[in-house]
């Protein structure tokens, strides 16, 4: 259109030159009349245009919509499986088992440890201790010598022996519950 406008625009100036009045008249009518219309194709292009723009945000809202209804049947079918108080008590099992494992666990060392602490360590021990002492300059049977002589006042061994079988029955029982 824009090639006819300039054509016009050399017609209206090639009959203006001539004189003819008229024909300038009715050729600047024309010309104002081509004017409108590209302003309105323009127009028209612009309101196409913003169409087709809220035609893609309508779809681009919809597919958000979908992914969102999609999202919310997972996360429903996820809460239907995760019931709180199941796994709570799950964790609280897991809590009790636990402590029976530390339990047994201590109770395996212990034993352990009574089997393979022998006679020989303790008299290793002793002698090193002394050794290290001797080195020192402490002299440890000047002090024993120096110790009380006689039974210390307190229960008997049999007594020890037996309130330590008690306790670890106690403990063994604890450890079944």
């Amino acid at each position: 259109m824009q090639p006819e406008e300039k054509k016009l625009v050399a017609e209206i100036k090639r009959t203006a030159k001539t004189g003819n009045e008229a024909a300038t008249k009715i050729l600047a009518r024309q010309l104002i009349r081509l004017r409108q219309q590209i302003t309105k194709l323009q127009g028209s292009r612009a309101h196409m245009r913003g169409i087709s723009t809220h035609t893609q945000a309508m779809s681009a809202q919809t597919s958000v919509a979908v992914g969102m209804k999609g999202a919310s049947k997972a996360m429903a079918a996820m809460n239907k499986q995760m019931d709180p108080a199941k796994q709570m008590k799950v964790m609280q099992e897991f809590q009790k088992q636990s402590a029976q494992m530390d339990m047994t666990t201590e109770m395996m060392s212990d034993a352990i440890d009574d089997v393979l602490d022998d006679d020989e360590a303790e008299d290793d021990t002793e002698d090193l201790t002394n050794q290290v002492l001797d080195e020192i300059g402490v002299d440890v049977a000047s002090q024993l010598s120096a110790a009380p002589k006689g039974k210390v006042a307190g229960r008997n061994t049999e007594e020890a022996d037996s309130s330590r079988m008690d306790e670890l029955e106690k403990r063994l029982a604890a450890l079944w519950n």
